[in-house]
């Protein structure tokens, strides 16, 4: 791995936003604050003419368009509880037509919740949602409150995928008749996908594409349409995976990582008929949103992985044909990052916990 030096050279505010320039592999980059005053930004997704939709995991859904955030209405009832929440949000490439948004959160489910996902139309002003439906839920109900996964992410033919944490109940896994530790495949009214592998064994979820996940909180497709998935590992071991039909990823079988008791995780690290990462990280980074970057404002990324870590407050750049981390992007502004996304115009986006707040990356005028 390339050691890169990072600097912040000099800030300077612009009104209510403060911009930072820090100096990365590809030259000077100014950070720019766009949004403030959430709590625990969990997403970003943009909209057709350059409004943002950012999800607070405790507070709800946001507009934002210049310096102003407006709470949208109509979003479902969430259980607000350890990491639970609303949690991610995705436009749709038809969204110009159908003004339909997608969510994933936690929901109530008996004595426990689940991780689910529900559609919903945005008003023309952008103030409130309607006709609200739940599409999935996922089962069985768990009375943990963590581990959630819930990215969801449009594929090239416009069925979606989904992950699913296995909640903290690690053996549910290795579980095809649940739901948790998966990464699931869903038609665009939440059916399972007809190509899933499972769909004919009838003690499995037909919804499953991909078992034996942690909690993949991180999803991306490459410019070929390949899905990727970043997982939290336990203590060391988190990973990215190049996620394949039908594969098992091991957890908590096999994994890079070890109990925070110091003892080793099942039975090593590999398995026959159960895949290796791509990359892992040990130490943990925890790792949370990924992006694959179009080139469009550094060409020399185009491909390149990104990715958010809340326990060291950087942004890790990782390529290669044997992927490994090359960079690592970090200023005072990069705290306890949940999502990485890129915008429409090529620049780097980024949701900071730690000052509540969404920032840009670009490049230095």
């Amino acid at each position: 791995m390339t050691l890169v030096r990072y600097f912040l050279l000099f800030s300077f505010f612009a009104g209510t936003s403060t911009a930072e320039i820090l100096v990365s592999s590809q030259g000077a980059m100014q950070v720019t604050q766009m949004a403030n005053g959430f709590d625990v930004p969990w997403a970003i997704a943009f909209l057709p003419g350059g409004a943002v939709l950012v999800t607070d995991r405790n507070e709800g859904l946001y507009i934002v368009n210049g310096a102003k955030n407006q709470k949208i209405k109509g979003t479902p009832k969430v259980v607000n509880n350890g990491q639970g929440g609303l949690l991610d949000v995705m436009v749709p490439r038809d969204f110009p037509i159908s003004r339909e948004i997608f969510m994933t959160f936690s929901k109530r489910q008996g004595l426990g919740s689940g991780t689910a996902l529900a559609v919903a139309t945005l008003s023309s002003d952008i103030k409130r949602l309607s006709d609200l439906r739940i599409l999935f839920e996922a089962a069985p109900s768990s009375s943990t409150s963590r581990h959630y996964g819930s990215r969801i992410i449009e594929a090239q033919d416009g069925s979606l995928f989904m992950t699913l944490g296995e909640r903290g109940q690690k053996e549910t896994a290795q579980d095809l008749s649940l739901h948790q530790g998966s990464i699931i495949h869903l038609n665009r009214d939440g059916s399972a996908f007809r190509g899933n592998p499972f769909i004919n064994e009838p003690t499995a979820q037909p919804h499953i594409w991909s078992y034996g996940h942690r909690n993949p909180q991180g999803l991306a497709l490459d410019s070929k349409g390949g899905l990727w998935a970043v997982e939290h590992g336990a203590q060391g071991g988190d990973e990215i995976n190049e996620i394949q039909k039908g594969n098992n990823y091991g957890w908590p079988v096999i994994s890079y990582g070890r109990h925070y008791s110091g003892a080793q995780i099942g039975e090593g690290r590999s398995k026959t008929g159960m895949q290796q990462p791509s990359w892992y990280w040990d130490p943990s980074i925890a790792p949370s949103g990924m992006m694959i970057y179009s080139g469009k404002l550094w060409p020399n990324w185009r491909g390149h992985f990104f990715v958010g870590s809340l326990k060291f407050d950087y942004i890790s750049r990782l390529s290669g044909r044997n992927l490994s981390e090359k960079e690592r992007l970090q200023s005072p502004r990069t705290g306890r990052i949940r999502d990485v996304v890129e915008a429409p115009d090529g620049s780097i986006w980024f949701a900071s916990e730690t000052d509540g707040a969404i920032f840009r990356l670009a490049p230095s005028p």
